[in-house]
């Protein structure tokens, strides 16, 4: 696949930089991510998915554009208040590269239908607001073999970790099971700054494009933090694959997909 003038303009940031090149952005447009929630995680992820030539970059979501979304959900605009994010972050995406293939998945993500939302593509990237879909995720994602990065903000601070399979602890070995309804307030009820949004999706973001790309070493066996309040980067690093896991383990016990509590996939 040769790349035309334009793509080699659009990409030449990428084409120069050492141990990238042409064959990295090769691999990124013959790449697909699933970006899992089009809120505050996934707008950043995506529109630099989108930016960076990804092939086909899907997304999945079943709200639509509020008021409240704007401080953080950088895809949408105040014009698109009351429309499908996912026709909006497609939108805005389409509007940035028209090389990228944009497949919108507007539904609820639950266990009946996530196996078959994350088949077809390379990478996935979950950027939920709420436990039971990061659990969901988690598993759909071992048990079909695909790597993901999980990413979560809440007030001044963001995670994000990356499960490639083989190399790696999971979500589940880290956080075990989701805790009980009501226990962990969410960003609605305890509020968040909307840029570190951005910071948390834009290191999804690049997390996917490495490893399309197979540049860089990827953030397995550990959880990055940030804590906008100070400033301050920190990992927390996983002592490698929980044996005792229930999905990745030895002896796993989950070997089917179910849901976790009310499905859902905003953000």
């Amino acid at each position: 696949m040769a790349l035309t003038d334009e793509q080699l303009e659009r990409y030449s940031r990428h084409i120069i930089l050492k141990g990238f090149g042409v064959k990295g952005q090769k691999r990124l447009l013959a790449g697909s991510v699933l970006v899992v929630g089009a809120g505050g995680l996934g707008s950043p992820a995506a529109l630099y998915l989108a930016a960076a030539g990804v092939g086909r970059v899907g997304i999945v979501d079943s709200d639509v554009v509020s008021l409240s979304n704007l401080q953080r959900q950088v895809a949408h605009a105040t014009s698109g208040i009351g429309t499908s994010k996912v026709a909006s972050a497609a939108a805005a995406m389409r509007a940035i590269n028209p090389d990228v293939e944009v497949v919108e998945h507007d539904l609820w993500l639950d266990a009946s239908n996530a196996a078959g939302v994350i088949a077809p593509y390379d990478f996935v990237i979950e950027g939920a607001d709420n436990f039971p879909t990061k659990f969901l995720v988690n598993d759909a994602c071992v048990l079909a073999g695909k790597p993901f990065c999980h990413g979560g903000i809440l007030r001044f601070q963001g995670q994000m970790m990356t499960y490639v399979p083989g190399q790696g602890p999971c979500y589940r070995c880290a956080f075990k099971e989701p805790p009980p309804e009501g226990a962990a307030p969410s960003c609605s009820q305890a509020g968040v700054i909307g840029a570190v949004a951005g910071v948390i999706g834009s290191l999804q973001a690049l997390e996917a494009v490495k490893y399309l790309a197979g540049v860089g070493e990827l953030a397995v066996g550990r959880i990055v933090t940030y804590d906008a309040f100070y400033g301050d980067f920190d990992e927390i690093q996983l002592s490698g694959r929980e044996p005792n896991c229930a999905v990745c383990g030895d002896h796993p016990t989950i070997t089917a997909l179910a849901d976790y509590g009310a499905p859902a996939c905003r953000a």
